[in-house]
Parts: structure tokens; C-alpha cells; sequence
């Protein structure tokens, strides 16, 4: 994904505690050239896992998950991290720590979008801890559904994320992995 390691390069700014600042084209505004790309090449990497469902959290996932769900024809769900009047019952639900945010939150999947026959590709806008990925896997997990993998856009591989979900046996795929982010400089793997 040259096109992403380019605007990753151009666009990204690097923040203090190894945060990697991307909002001109993934995290408040978003590049819908770059996500369909990022959608096609998902859509690729992952076009023999019969996948049956895409999901990522909101919200930053969103884009390149619809992207990805659009190439592969199948729907996509995004886990809620905050309660709703219409989605109160009959959840799965899941308590994941976001690095970049500080916080936890509870995100939350209706079950009747998620089943045993399923097999779930995941797909979220970074890998740091590996967190969010894990608890998406979680919740796909608790329906008996299959992870058939997990997409990443951006990972950043000096932390320990990739090894995390490895070591649980899921197929990871990233696009852009970052090996530093030290003196304001973002060096790729």
C-alpha cells in the first residue's frame, strides 16, 4: 500500500507516548479514495477466507471497514461503544482498554447480527496493544462464530499487538507497519 505509506509519510504527525496522528485522512476526516484502495486491497488479502462478515468498532474503523465489505459483498457490523435506546438487549458485549484514548469502554454487538455460521474479518484503523482486535475477536467468538482474520490499517509493530493476537492463532494483515516513531519520525518495518 504505497498510497498509504505516502500519506502516512505527508500527512501523519507524530505525537508524544509513540501516538501517530492521523486525521487528515483515517481519524476525523477522511480520504474516501484512500479507504476504497485500502477496501480493494482487504479485499484481496482476504478473498479465499469465505468470509460472511466484516466488523470493526466505531469510528474509526468504520470507513476502511465498509470499503472492505463493499469488495468482499458481505455486510458489516460495527461494535457501539456507546448505549443506545434501539440496543439495549440481547447484546454481546465486551470491556476493551484504548491506548490512545486512556479509557475503557464496553462495546457492544447485537446478537442477532452475529452467528455460529459465521466467519468474522476484522478490521480496525491501528494495532498498538492489540486490545481492540482481541475484544473484537471476543465477541465473534461468543456468538460461535469463526475469525476468519483481523485487518489493520496502520500497526504499529514496537508495541506488542501483532504477538498478542499470533499467539492466539489469528491471521493478522496489516497495511503500514510502523517500526519507530522516535524523533518525530515514522520508519516503516
Amino acid at each position: 500500500m504505497e498510497l498509504l505509506h505516502q500519506k502516512i509519510k505527508q500527512e501523519g504527525v507524530v505525537l508524544e507516548g509513540g501516538v501517530l496522528k492521523v486525521d487528515t485522512f483515517l481519524n476525523h476526516q477522511v480520504d474516501a479514495r484512500l479507504m476504497f484502495e485500502i477496501g480493494q486491497t482487504f479485499g484481496e488479502l482476504f478473498a479465499e477466507s469465505g468470509v460472511t462478515k466484516i466488523m470493526t468498532i466505531e469510528s474509526s474503523g468504520i470507513a476502511p471497514a465498509v470499503m472492505t465489505s463493499l469488495q468482499l459483498q458481505v455486510p458489516m457490523i460495527f461494535a457501539r461503544k456507546r448505549k443506545s435506546l434501539t440496543l439495549r438487549e440481547d447484546l454481546y458485549t465486551e470491556r476493551i482498554y484504548s491506548y490512545t484514548k486512556q479509557e475503557e469502554s464496553e462495546v457492544t454487538v447485537s446478537r442477532k447480527f452475529l452467528t455460529p455460521a459465521d466467519r468474522v474479518l476484522i478490521i480496525d484503523d491501528f494495532l498498538a496493544n492489540g486490545e481492540a482486535a482481541l475484544g473484537m475477536a471476543r465477541i465473534a467468538l461468543q456468538a460461535g462464530a469463526e475469525v476468519a482474520g483481523i485487518g489493520i490499517v496502520i500497526e504499529k509493530s514496537f508495541q506488542p499487538g501483532r504477538g498478542k493476537l499470533l499467539e492466539q492463532g489469528f491471521r493478522v494483515e496489516s497495511l503500514a507497519r510502523i517500526a519507530s516513531l522516535e524523533d518525530g519520525e515514522v520508519t516503516f518495518v
